[in-house]
């Protein structure tokens, strides 16, 4: 596929602003069974969605300015996705990209974020996996100079790197500390153990490891040393949630 600049092309797209009742998704996908069901998923999750199946068309309704995340396959009947990609960002166009892809080598994960996504799902994957990222990549759209996250019960300052827990100081090790700070940054959001592995581990592949579960394990127990409140609930199957009703 030739990227074309948009002063290069008469305008058949005209610039649209982004729904307010939902943040919304295109997804650019050329598997029309898989395309569909992403969408279901998203749409159930409140997320107004379009769908595009070729490189070119999905590059048009990026550049329309409609949604305010993109989900990207790789593979895009012959065309590389990356390269559209690529070219938005050229452009200036700053929404998160999440790449999707049977591409499953380390390389091509670090190709995927190099290109300018944001965030790289392998195939198969779980549909409330991939909402779960999509939700986490419009959370970080927020502002990022925040100081101080609270979430329920608990009040974290990011300066002084404290965190209260009904107003009772939590003494919390680095990486629990860092470990809470995303959750609290996601209240009420299912997070899954691949994200944490990822996002606070740093892990670019999936090792067999319990240590997510035994550090959730360790902050549970200094948020709440009885065990009565469930400050982090497990999601069967899937990961974890911040419970701010706690």
């Amino acid at each position: 596929m030739t990227i074309s600049h948009p002063e290069d092309q008469k305008s058949s797209t005209t610039a649209r602003e982004p729904p307010l009742d939902g943040a919304s998704i295109l997804v650019v996908e050329d598997e029309p069974d898989l395309a569909e069901e992403i969408r279901l998923e998203l749409e159930a999750n409140g997320h107004p969605v379009r769908l595009a199946a070729t490189a070119a068309d999905g590059l048009a309704e990026a550049r329309s300015g409609w949604a305010s995340v993109f989900v990207f396959d790789r593979m895009l009947q012959g065309d590389d996705g990356l390269s559209v990609v690529e070219a938005l960002r050229t452009e200036g166009v700053a929404a998160p990209v999440l790449v999707i892809s049977a591409l499953s080598s380390v390389d091509e994960r670090i190709r995927g974020l190099k290109a300018g996504g944001d965030d790289y799902l392998v195939k198969p994957f779980d549909l409330r996996e991939l909402t779960a990222r999509v939700d986490a990549l419009l959370r970080r759209r927020g502002d990022t100079r925040a100081t101080r996250l609270r979430a329920g019960d608990l009040d974290m300052d990011l300066v002084e790197r404290t965190v209260r827990c009904s107003d009772r100081p939590i003494d919390l090790l680095p990486r629990e500390f860092k470990l809470l700070e995303y959750f609290m940054r996601r209240p009420a959001e299912i997070v899954t153990r691949s994200m944490l592995l990822e996002d606070v581990w740093n892990f670019k592949f999936m090792s067999q490891t319990n240590v997510v579960d035994v550090q959730i394990g360790n902050l549970r127990r200094k948020l709440d040393p009885t065990g009565a409140r469930k400050f982090i609930v497990n999601v069967r199957a899937v990961g974890f949630k911040l419970n701010v009703e706690a």
